[in-house]
């Protein structure tokens, strides 16, 4: 049973004068839990009894806002310390937590904005979640080898603290716990550690050491982005989990290394890969040139390629999966293939590519996800595949510069806002049906051009070698040539549209070519 003090009547004075609300906690041994501070700040020292009862918590809040309070004094008889207790104590220098404390609820001194040093003594189990969030003036802190959990965003923002050490008894560290913390220039993740939390060291951009022991088994997503003084990590043989964008950010990381009995983890000229070869992650971001993904690869994870600096990239067959903004912001990519065993193109895959001019999709692809060319102005024109039969939103949304899509099967399904409302012409090819009025497709044309193979208009006539093409009027067509159809080579002659639905093609009579070859392709 609880027994409240009533509010400001009934009261416990300290030695010190400082005035205390509080409840009794009646049970087998009637103790003591602090409720609310009514005193004038200074230097505080919490009372061991207050009216020959033991003193064994601070309450919720109990000194939270108090900006008069500098300095406070916790006795070893207090065991626990509630949520937000010493929130918001703005000119809170330093505290000592005994070892007699053994449990620190959330936010307990979060925003204390002049706490410098903060002792943990003894027996404390858990540093809950944004225990010491946003204290951007702490610049040292204990914890002890009782610890075996760090909260999410325990430490979050604490910029000025410059060196920590988690002892091994810890077995996890949370989301965001050491987030921002932007003077942290070496940390240790012990062994005893299984699990790293999203972004746990996320912009500590001063680290430029970082020891992972082996036992660690999940390094999470974003865990070390934009720690850009970090030039090298070392993977252990027992991480079997690396979250996405983990080290994305990291400008200065010129090598990952694996441990060589690591088989679920490899590296190799500047990629990180997975043991089923997944592409996690390109390093740093900022590599480019043209890069062709290995034929072992058979998945490409999420923002692997952000933000780099590639300009062609050759995707394998090997591949079935481009993961969401895999290749999102890479301004300087001009060109992509993509295999029909890529079913599926995840969203905004190539967002912002903005030099983007030339894509290839091949026959199999089936689903062109939210955004996934959103931005690209550089895009004049595109083929979609008869094998695609779904389009996300946006997809093509901002795309200022296209004009022509062609479509070489059934209409596919459209979701609202893929295109600008921009002069976009939907072309369909001969055989395909469903494109009397396709929603999301207004006014699409019959894309049909014909090489005519007879009449007087085909074959050789003054030294030139030509044929007739006809069509639909004014759809565009690329004639192109090759010479070998068992390994062509084509070559693009001539782009053209069909005034009036003819067209003339010609070309000097090629002697010396033992076969020539001709082709219409859309542009």
């Amino acid at each position: 049973m609880l027994l409240l003090g009533a509010s400001a009547a009934v009261q416990g004075q300290s030695g010190s004068g400082d005035n205390f609300d509080y409840a009794v906690n009646t049970g087998a041994t009637n103790t003591i839990t602090i409720t609310y501070y009514t005193g004038s700040g200074g230097d505080v020292a919490i009372p061991t009894n207050i009216n020959n009862l033991l003193v064994t918590a601070i309450g919720d809040s109990a000194f939270a806002g108090r900006a008069n309070l500098i300095n406070i004094a916790i006795p070893n008889s207090i065991t626990s310390i509630g949520e937000f207790a010493f929130g918001y104590c703005l000119n809170l220098t330093s505290v000592t937590i005994p070892n007699s404390v053994t449990s620190i609820g959330e936010s307990a001194f979060e925003e204390c904005y002049n706490l410098t040093n903060a002792a943990i003594l003894g027996n404390l189990t858990n540093i809950g979640d944004g225990t010491f969030y946003g204290c951007n003036g702490l610049i040292s802190v204990t914890i002890p080898d009782s610890v075996t959990s760090i909260g999410d965003a325990a430490f979050f923002n604490c910029f000025p603290l410059a060196g920590i050490t988690i002892p091994g008894s810890v077995a996890t560290i949370g989301e965001l716990a050491f987030n921002q913390c932007s003077n942290l220039t070496n940390i240790t993740i012990p062994g005893s550690v299984t699990s790293m939390g999203d972004q746990a060291f996320a912009l500590c951009t001063s680290l430029t050491n970082v020891t992972i022991a082996n036992g660690v088994t999940r390094i999470g997503a974003q865990a070390f982005q934009y720690c850009i003084s970090l030039a090298n990590v070392a993977i252990p043989s027992s991480v079997s989990s690396i979250g996405y964008e983990a080290f994305y950010g990291c400008s200065k990381l010129t090598a990952i290394t694996v441990n060589a009995s690591n088989s679920f983890y490899s590296s190799a000229n500047g990629v990180l890969f997975n043991k089923s070869q997944t592409v996690l992650l390109l390093y740093p971001p900022g590599l480019g040139g043209n890069y062709i993904i290995p034929d072992t690869v058979t998945r490409i994870w999420l923002q692997a390629f952000l933000g780099s600096g590639l300009t062609n990239v050759v995707i394998p067959a090997s591949v079935t999966s481009v993961g969401g903004e895999a290749f999102a912001y890479c301004p300087d990519l001009t060109s992509v293939v993509i295999p029909g065993s890529v079913t599926n193109i995840g969203g905004e895959a190539f967002l912002y590519c903005t030099d983007l001019a030339s894509v290839t999709m091949t026959n199999g692809v089936t689903r062109i996800g939210q955004g996934v060319f959103e931005r690209c102005t550089g895009l004049t024109s595109l083929t979609i595949p008869r094998s695609v039969t779904n389009i996300g939103q946006y997809a093509f949304y901002e795309c200022f510069s296209l004009r022509s899509i062609f479509f070489t099967g059934n209409p596919p399904s459209v979701a609202s806002d893929v295109f600008t409302e921009d002069p976009v012409t939907f072309y369909y090819s001969a055989g395909a049906s469903g494109w009397s009025n396709p929603a999301g497709l207004p006014n699409p044309v019959l894309w049909n051009p014909l090489i005519q193979t007879g009449g007087a208009s085909f074959g050789v006539q003054n030294n030139q070698f030509g044929f007739n093409i006809t069509g639909t009027t004014g759809i565009p067509i690329v004639v192109e040539a090759c010479t070998n159809l068992a390994t062509p080579g084509w070559t693009p002659l001539q782009s053209l549209r069909l005034t009036n639905g003819l067209f003339y093609f010609s070309e000097p009579l090629q002697a010396n070519l033992p076969g020539r070859y001709y082709r219409i392709r859309s542009p």
